[in-house]
């Protein structure tokens, strides 16, 4: 983040040195609030709606209220994009349940949530993981059994991304007690199998089901790849062809080695890579190959 970092604040626009929230902020003090990531490629706004309409979702399961409309909020959005006035973006939202007494239970009716954009500078990722393939580590999946809630509770996620950068990994993937593979600590997994089948996990309560991943299922179903949607098992992981994840800041990005054990022949495969190619055609004219 950087003075240019353009910043709306609950009813108004103000300048990133001075966005403050008040230290009884229920975000800050229970992590009681739901959040999007939005990317801006050029064209205009990747799938906004679809991540708005996920927004609500999110707020709905935690009764927390929209302060607008999603158009509304669209056009704030837009404005927000308009000021940061560079040709590629990055937006977070973040809504929670706004100041009150440090109390558990939800505040008297007629808190007002808490509303905070931002855009800013995407993170930029390494070339050479897109040519040479990312590695990763399991972790176990010590979560909330409502993992469809984009929540601003990330410990875990913290936790587990932190494991992985300090064991030279880019990406930790959780698995369950039953030994079945969920998501990344950020994104989500897919494989390809013997076969030439693509599998992820389902959109169940135990996964986030991202705005990308969804996108990247449409570009495989409409280039004639099966895919099933199952939890596969850590075993099946490690003995896949290909393995890659999604999410909005990196993409479909390839992975070439789990836990030390070497995926396929090493290499982003091709399928990941016509992947990749089909997903930055449909970032770059938001429309598919």
């Amino acid at each position: 983040m950087s003075q240019e970092t353009v910043v709306y604040l609950n009813d108004r626009f103000v300048d990133y040195g001075q966005a403050l929230v008040p230290v009884l902020d229920r975000g800050y003090i229970f992590g009681d609030g739901v959040y999007e990531v939005i990317r801006d490629y050029g064209w205009g706004l990747f799938r906004m709606r679809e991540h708005l309409e996920r927004l609500e979702r999110s707020a709905q399961a935690v009764e927390i209220p929209l302060p607008c409309s999603i158009s509304e909020m669209e056009s704030i959005i837009e404005e927000a994009v308009s000021r940061y006035a560079r040709p590629v973006s990055q937006v977070y939202v973040q809504l929670t349940r706004g100041v009150a007494g440090r109390t558990h239970r939800f505040p008297p009716s007629g808190t007002t949530p808490t509303l905070l954009i931002m855009v800013y500078e995407p993170p930029l990722m390494p070339s050479e993981l897109y040519e040479n393939g990312a590695t990763v580590i399991t972790v176990p999946d010590i979560r909330w059994l409502r993992c469809d809630i984009k929540s601003i509770n990330l410990l875990p996620n913290v936790l587990a991304k932190e494991k992985a950068s300090r064991s030279g990994a880019f990406e930790a993937i959780f698995v369950r007690e039953n030994g079945r593979v969920t998501e990344g600590s950020s994104s989500n997994v897919f494989l390809v199998d013997d076969s030439g089948r693509i599998v992820t996990a389902p959109a169940t309560s135990l996964i986030l089901s991202g705005i990308t991943r969804a996108a990247v299922i449409e570009c495989a179903l409409e280039a004639g790849y099966e895919l099933e949607q199952r939890f596969p098992s850590l075993d099946e992981l490690y003995s896949s062809k290909e393995v890659f994840f999604t999410c909005s800041s990196s993409k479909v990005m390839p992975v070439t080695c789990v836990d030390g054990r070497t995926i396929g022949d090493g290499k982003p495969g091709p399928v990941t890579r016509d992947l990749m190619n089909r997903y930055d055609v449909l970032c770059r004219n938001g429309k598919p190959l």
